[in-house]
């Protein structure tokens, strides 16, 4: 579970900082800190939801942020898309909405 946490929080900094003609963000990238796979890695390991949740939803709303909003067709999706992982109350109900996520932030980079 922790790869596809760190790739959402990545995904959604790309979408946020990256821009045309710079270098791109990267796993290793100082702005990806606090959202490393060793930091979700301890996360899940504690079962801290919480937190999990919290940490994603950081991402998200800067994603939200460059893709204009919910007022948009990409932020609607991706706030619908956040809004079910943010409701899930087990680690094993997180999985599938996070593959979702993961996977609509793959395809609209």
């Amino acid at each position: 579970m922790e790869l596809p946490l760190e790739t959402v929080a990545l995904f959604s900094l790309k979408l946020a900082y990256e821009t045309e003609g710079q270098s791109p963000i990267l796993r290793d990238d100082p702005i990806m800190g606090d959202y490393q796979r060793e930091i979700f890695e301890l996360l899940v390991r504690r079962g801290d939801i919480e937190a999990i949740q919290r940490k994603v939803a950081e991402c998200v709303e800067l994603a939200l942020a460059a893709l204009g909003g919910v007022d948009k067709p990409l932020g609607r999706e991706l706030h619908r898309l956040a809004a079910d992982f943010s409701q899930e109350q087990t680690m094993e109900q997180l999985q599938a909405p996070l593959i979702a996520l993961r996977d609509y932030l793959k395809d609209i980079q």
